[in-house]
């Protein structure tokens, strides 16, 4: 485990690549429509990033154990995707669809990573709560992220909030994870646990919270493409995350305009 304190002059271009990136994935947001392809999404976002002096994080990055690099700037995860969605042209968003829009940039050689789940037209109530559900539970987490918390205590927070809103399936085997230096750093921080355990948090941290919740089983699988992660039931998913600094006191969200 190596955990990457950022210095001052860091967590300075952190904060402003943060405040690119939600500018951006603000903007994509507002693109989500009936009609629309995962493509032209993923080319919108690009040509926004590159407008600001920016690079795609996800674009050409190589998670370890894949086959090959990722091939877009932005994951685009209709459905019952829970994540890793390959933007594709004959991919065309429908209403009563959900998707998850993911991304991350890199600003003056650090980055910051940040996802909303969007409807697309009108949806139903259930897809509506499981949304809401899955964004009040990324607030629950980041304020359970106090300095000298635990790994343990956010995933618990964000835990015992979505058991408390119904049945859900919160997805295992993924997770939060610091960033900055790398789109991936330690510490590995899930969406359940238990409060007191794991690495404790200490300011100067920069990690993101993503919690990643189904209306049915926590079990995913992955397709061939080797990076779109699907609910094994085929139910629906939502995500959604936040870039945040851990400091003395409350807090910070990053990826915020």
């Amino acid at each position: 485990m190596s955990i990457i304190i950022k210095t001052k002059e860091e967590i300075e271009i952190i904060r402003e690549g943060g405040k690119h990136l939600a500018t951006v994935l603000y903007k994509v947001k507002e693109k989500v429509a009936p009609g629309i392809s995962t493509k032209d999404l993923d080319l919108y976002a690009e040509k926004l990033i590159r407008e600001m002096r920016d690079e795609p994080a996800f674009l050409g990055y190589r998670p370890d154990g894949a086959d090959r690099p990722f091939p877009a700037t932005l994951c685009v995860s209709v459905n019952d995707e829970v994540v890793h969605g390959i933007p594709k042209k004959d991919r065309i968003l429908k209403a009563g669809d959900i998707v998850s829009i993911d991304l991350g940039v890199k600003h003056r050689g650090l980055f910051t990573d940040m996802a909303m789940t969007v409807p697309v037209g009108k949806v139903s109530k259930e897809d509506l709560k499981l949304m809401q559900v899955t964004e009040e539970s990324l607030q629950v987490g980041i304020e359970a992220a106090l300095g000298g918390n635990t790994v343990g205590d956010v995933g618990y927070a964000i835990e015992s909030y979505i058991r408390s809103q119904g049945k859900y399936g919160i997805v295992e085997v993924l997770s939060g994870h610091g960033v900055g230096k790398k789109i991936h750093e330690d510490p590995y921080i899930p969406n359940f646990g238990k409060r007191g355990k794991g690495e404790k948090l200490v300011p100067g941290m920069i990690v993101a919270l993503e919690p990643m919740i189904n209306l049915g089983t926590k079990h995913v699988t992955i397709d061939e493409d080797g990076y779109t992660i699907r609910t094994a039931d085929g139910k629906r998913s939502a995500h959604f995350e936040h870039t945040i600094l851990i400091t003395d006191g409350e807090p910070e969200i990053l990826t915020k305009i």
